[in-house]
């Protein structure tokens, strides 16, 4: 399935470039030892309460012989209960929307992407996606109709992997767009809804307002924008404006945020093991920091929480994205 391409208004980012080398394994955070910031996180988890959600893989029915999901870089939920995958195959649209059975519903974006990374809906219910290697923005209408591109630029020279660019994008209240340029980049760019860039921070290190790797970014009905500096095994806190506001330190190495009700969700794992090992899907009372649940999950890059308080999170143990749902 292909939908037409209306016309496209580009952006392009000229923001400073601010180069971060390749990160190819994940570092506990300075002057902490693995050991010990692997017992400390996992102390914390134990102490909170398990989520009363199950487990179970998202069923996917094939449309057609020779048609396969790639691995599911990240996933996301409509408020009518349709579900976005975006993923990295070659046998299927990187885009792909299913419904609760796990039939087909639409699909689009063949050839439009290098290294497709997240995906999240706005207020709305409009589709927007990141490319890691193109540092390309795209939204589109519900349908696959192409609204608005933003090149974000300011990738090296250099960069030869699939991992150079954007990786994340989160909505303010205001209307305004912010995007988590983390591969070898360290920064968090704002633009208007229309894709001109308002501003840029962030820059490479360890302290306050510093990245190693932003990889996801959440923004709250309050204006507080949390961002995942993954390699730093942290979250930050911004307001609109770009000022620091703290940090949440001790719950992993996290990939993805997801927004629930007064409380952020943490896809993490134990920053000492590889990536998409086993880990949890922690929940953060947004007021204190605080754990107050969690789950354990295996295979976390993506995750979203629906309307009905079910957690999605993908590619999943065996690259099988997953629902949390409460117990029928």
């Amino acid at each position: 399935m292909g939908p037409r391409r209306d016309s496209i208004l580009v952006a392009t980012g000229a923001a400073v470039l601010i180069a971060l080398p390749h990160l190819v394994a994940a570092q506990p955070p300075a002057k902490v030892s693995p050991e010990v910031y692997s017992a400390t996180l996992r102390e914390i988890v134990a102490q909170a309460p398990r989520v009363p959600l199950q487990p179970g893989p998202i069923t996917i029915s094939p449309p057609a012989t020779g048609w396969a999901l790639g691995m599911v870089s990240w996933i996301v939920a409509d408020r009518g209960g349709l579900t976005y995958l975006l993923h990295r195959g070659d046998q299927a649209d990187p885009i792909v929307v299913l419904d609760r059975q796990g039939q087909l519903v639409r699909s689009w974006g063949k050839g439009g992407y290098q290294t497709p990374h997240s995906i999240r809906i706005d207020p709305d219910g409009n589709v927007w996606t990141t490319d890691a290697k193109s540092s390309k923005v795209i939204k589109y209408a519900p349908n696959g109709t192409t609204l608005l591109e933003i090149a974000v630029g300011g990738q090296p020279a250099d960069c030869a992997t699939a991992f150079c660019g954007t990786t994340d994008i989160a909505f303010s209240p205001r209307g305004r767009i912010f995007v988590a340029d983390g591969y070898r980049n360290a920064r968090i760019l704002e633009y208007t809804a229309e894709g001109r860039l308002v501003r840029a921070w962030g820059r490479p290190g360890t302290g306050p307002g510093e990245f190693r790797l932003p990889h996801s970014i959440v923004v709250d009905e309050e204006g507080v924008i949390y961002v995942a500096d993954r390699e730093n095994a942290r979250i930050e806190r911004f307001d609109l404006e770009g000022n620091y506001l703290g940090e949440w330190p001790k719950y992993g190495k996290t990939f993805s945020l997801a927004l629930g009700p007064g409380v952020v969700w943490l896809g993490s794992q134990d920053p000492s093991q590889p990536n998409l090992s086993p880990g949890w899907l922690i929940e953060v009372d947004r007021r204190t920091g605080k754990v107050v649940g969690f789950l354990d999950a295996t295979g976390i890059h993506g995750i979203d929480v629906t309307n009905r308080g079910e957690l999605l999170f993908a590619p999943g143990p065996e690259l099988k994205p997953q629902r949390f749902q409460a117990r029928p």
